[in-house]
Formats: C-alpha cells, sequence, structure tokens
C-alpha cells in the first residue's frame, strides 16, 4: 500500500512538473532526508504550522512525526490535484487551495498567540521573480508570531530568497543544515525577523 501511494505520488508529481516545470521545480517528491532536517526545529510546542506548496505531503508526514497536531496544520497549496489528494490524506488540517503569495489578502488570527510559529515551504523559491518571493514572505510572517520561523529549502548553493527582498522586510536568513541524500542535494535555511 505504501509502495503503491509512493509510486503514485512521484507520477503525480512528475505529471504536475510536465505541465508546469517553473511551477513545481521538481520532478520527485522530496525525500525523507530532507523532510527531517526541514522540521527539526519544529514540535508540538510550536503550535501552528503553515505548509506552503506541501505537493503530495512529504514534510506534512514528517510534521505529525515530529507530533504536531493536523488541527494545527494549514496547507496551502495551489495545485488542484495536489490539494485534492492532501484533503483526502489529512482531513483535520485545514486546506488552502490558493497560491502561497495571496496569502496577504487573508486577515491574521486576531491574537498574536493563536498565530503560527512556523512556516514550512516547499516552494521553487528560485524560479520566482524577488516580486513574488517577497509577497510569500510577506503574506507568511503576516501570520507568523514574533518569534516565529519560515523554513525553505533550495537546491541551490545560497539562500534562494533574494538578499534585497529579505533587507526590505527585515528578515535575517541562516543555514540549519545539508542533506546529499536526496536528489537532487539540497540546503535547508531558517529565515526570521
Amino acid at each position: 500500500m505504501i509502495a503503491a501511494q509512493g509510486l503514485t505520488d512521484r507520477m503525480t508529481f512528475f505529471r504536475a512538473w510536465l505541465a508546469d516545470p517553473l511551477q513545481v521545480a521538481a520532478i520527485l517528491p522530496s525525500g525523507p532526508a530532507l523532510a527531517e532536517l526541514i522540521t527539526q526545529e519544529i514540535s508540538p510546542a510550536t503550535g501552528r504550522v503553515l505548509e506552503l506548496g506541501p505537493g503530495t505531503g512529504v514534510f506534512t508526514r514528517a510534521l505529525l512525526d515530529r507530533g504536531v497536531a493536523e488541527r494545527d496544520l494549514v496547507l496551502v497549496e495551489a495545485g488542484p490535484d495536489f490539494a485534492r489528494r492532501l484533503s483526502r490524506r489529512f482531513p483535520a488540517a485545514r486546506l488552502l487551495a490558493m497560491d502561497a503569495a495571496r496569502l496577504h489578502r487573508l486577515p491574521p488570527a486576531p491574537r498574536a498567540a493563536d498565530r503560527a510559529g512556523a512556516a514550512v515551504s516547499g516552494l521553487p523559491m528560485l524560479s520566482m521573480p524577488p516580486r513574488k518571493a517577497y509577497a510569500v514572505l510577506a503574506g507568511s510572517f503576516r501570520h507568523l508570531r514574533a518569534d516565529g520561523a519560515f523554513y525553505q529549502f533550495t537546491y541551490g548553493p545560497r539562500c534562494p530568497v533574494p538578499a534585497a527582498v529579505l533587507d526590505r522586510l527585515g528578515l535575517r536568513a541562516t543555514r540549519i543544515g545539508g542533506v546529499i541524500a536526496n536528489l537532487p542535494p539540497a540546503s535547508v535555511y531558517r529565515i526570521g525577523r
């Protein structure tokens, strides 16, 4: 069952990449080693977690394995096929079928304590124009607590968010590790205020 689901996920991912390579940017879902690294600093104490571009749910499963309650997950997915799968697999999570660059249009939780403690991004920042990267980060930080962190992976040699975007938003990126056992190898950055 799990092997069949993995094959189906890989095929869905590959078809999505064929349809829009700049939106998906990878031909296969992220591997378990990358999922473990990008979620390593997140626990049930983090509270609500935004996940941007969850795709087939590799990072979502890793978050659940770390003890984050499914009801504390907000999955932001623009791909209709991925969104349908996510709603079936994680029915207690809140699914927002939308482009993450539009998060700024949603009102944040009225109380700061009810905002997310982290955002985990599977979005292809390297292929995004700076304006869209700005919108994704600005919108995400609007929904994060003051101490909240944004986690982003990249296949590139440095942080995929342009320095000018980070500076404009008053953010700082720190590399927290790399994974060679991913196809292709990847690094993870924590971005915070």
